[in-house]
């Protein structure tokens, strides 16, 4: 393996700060360093690799196309970095930290009750979470950036180990003002008919959805409005226009207090099931083996 010619993180952040906060000023105020040094740095960095890469268009510094692949390379290099210095930090706090990550459907509508429950029973223990998309949440558990994640669908990786958490459905449901609302059944040809609110193509609810639907044999639903969270899609639904299909963990308190109505599609079930998701280095973790009991409770 080829370690002669490495590039120095100070580099790779200098790079990075100056493409995230928009100039070599703001980037030396951000890290505390002179505007020279932020240029010594970033000449460092184009010496190392042998190409250039940033090139100024008037006023404006861009990236060019190798400095591209070098930004993102800062950055998977960076937050590895930090990631690792958190692990050493727990080591010497005595493992008392885990890192959570959770897809957004999960994040708005389960997780506050559990992080409120896990505080409440093991207040010597901390929990960072943060909401994404499953597949980045798969890449970050890969590289040891998370240590376990609440999912909608089980990546297959050699480096993660999957355990089933409980059983979901996503249903189709409309607002109380809406024409269907009083319609219990409706059929295959009627839903392709109408107007739908739907999650973004890269959510993990929406790639579910798609592969059911086309099974089901419909290749696309008429759709006026893709939305990037579950809570405005409720909001939206209210108006009385659209209808959307959403998780039933995620409508649940809806439905109960009659400010959404389910409607049923002949012959179609969309089950989904939720998923337990960890790095292989957390399984000795106490914080997640905690955390993994009290998600079996609460399901139980």
């Amino acid at each position: 393996m080829e370690y002669t010619n490495l590039p120095d993180l100070k580099g790779l952040a200098a790079l990075r700060a100056v493409v995230e906060l928009g100039g070599v000023e703001q980037a030396a105020q951000s890290l505390h360093i002179g505007q020279p040094a932020v240029t010594k740095r970033l000449r460092a960095l184009e010496e190392c690799y042998g190409l250039d890469l940033m090139q100024r268009r008037g006023r404006k510094l861009e990236l060019t196309t190798a400095g591209e692949r070098v930004y993102a390379f800062s950055r998977l290099a960076l937050d590895y970095q930090t990631s690792l210095l958190e692990d050493l930090n727990s080591l010497v706090r005595g493992q008392n930290e885990l890192r959570l990550e959770v897809t957004s459907a999960i994040g708005e509508h389960l997780l506050p009750d559990m992080l409120l429950n896990f505080a409440d029973s093991y207040p010597q223990y901390r929990i960072h979470s943060r909401m994404g998309y499953s597949r980045r949440i798969e890449t970050r558990l890969a590289t040891g950036l998370s240590d376990i994640a609440l999912i909608e669908q089980a990546p297959d990786h050699p480096d993660i180990l999957v355990q089933k958490w409980f059983e979901d459905e996503l249903i189709l449901v409309c607002g109380p003002q809406h024409p269907l609302s009083d319609t219990r059944v409706i059929s295959k040809q009627q839903l392709s008919e109408q107007d739908f609110v739907l999650r973004e193509p890269k959510s993990s609810l929406r790639i579910i959805l798609d592969q059911k639907l086309q099974n089901f044999g419909i290749s696309a639903l008429p759709i006026s409005l893709e939305v990037g969270s579950t809570d405005t899609i409720v909001e939206i639904l209210g108006r009385g226009r659209h209808l959307s299909f959403l998780p039933r963990f995620a409508v649940a308190e809806a439905l109960k207090h009659g400010e959404l109505r389910q409607i049923h599609v002949e012959q179609l079930y969309i089950s989904m099931k939720l998923w337990i998701v960890r790095n292989r280095s957390s399984i000795n973790n106490p914080v997640a083996e905690a955390f993994i009991q009290l998600l079996r409770e609460s399901t139980a």
